[in-house]
């Protein structure tokens, strides 16, 4: 680890300047770095949790697996987040029960599990800890609302919505994020266009009637 790279993991994790100077030399001294590349997984379902992963550059996709191959998109983690999967498993000291998946090159410190159980005993690094797992339980409680209560037309008008005037995506990858398969957002997709809300080429989503989309979003009026 070379100076710039502890500085960038500070400017990260704030909180580890305010770990005791013992506590947070041996997190530096025993961090593995990694960089891993897009589209790389770093962990599966039923694998065993190796450390705890500090992200600084990049971000990790983590999603649910079905048996059939359909995923539903759980969060993602950018620098200065946790990973409450992570967090979760090794606090129960149970095997990974999701996937995670590099969207972009990534840069990581991989802080071992004896370390992760010492520095629980750091009351900034514990109360860190539980804070950010109170957050993503939150972020996890609106997904589960929104998929058990909202319906996929006001759920794919809203992921369309903020992501500028023209969207490159495939219909798939629109899938993912919602937990759905291709077919039925391929149906929602052209019904959209139909009424004028966005116009569609290959792998391209442009938005017409963002006014349109936002009332639909809130509403729901399609049929899925």
């Amino acid at each position: 680890m070379d100076a710039t790279e502890t500085d960038r993991l500070s400017a990260c994790y704030p909180i580890l300047d305010k770990l005791s100077a013992d506590a947070r030399l041996r997190v530096l001294r025993s961090a593995r770095w990694m960089r891993v590349p897009a589209g790389a997984m770093l962990f599966d379902d039923r694998q065993a949790c190796e450390g705890f992963p500090f992200i600084v550059e990049g971000s990790v996709r983590v999603s649910k697996c079905a048996p059939n191959g359909r995923e539903l998109p759980l969060y993602r983690v950018a620098p200065g987040e946790t990973c409450i999967i992570s967090s979760s498993c090794l606090l129960g000291h149970e095997d990974y029960n999701a996937r995670g998946v590099t969207e972009t090159d990534t840069l990581l410190m991989l802080l071992p599990k004896t370390v992760f159980d010492d520095m629980m005993n750091e009351r900034p690094f514990r109360d860190f800890i539980f804070h950010l797992f109170a957050e993503r339980i939150a972020d996890l409680m609106q997904l589960i609302e929104e998929v058990a209560f909202r319906k996929l037309d006001q759920r794919l008008a809203a992921l369309l919505l903020g992501k500028g005037r023209t969207l490159h995506v495939t219909h798939q990858q629109l899938a993912d994020e919602l937990g759905s398969v291709r077919e039925i957002v391929s149906r929602l997709l052209k019904s959209f266009a139909d009424q004028g809300l966005v116009r569609l080429s290959r792998e391209q989503v442009e938005i017409l009637d963002p006014a349109g989309l936002r009332k639909l979003a809130a509403e729901g009026s399609t049929k899925a």
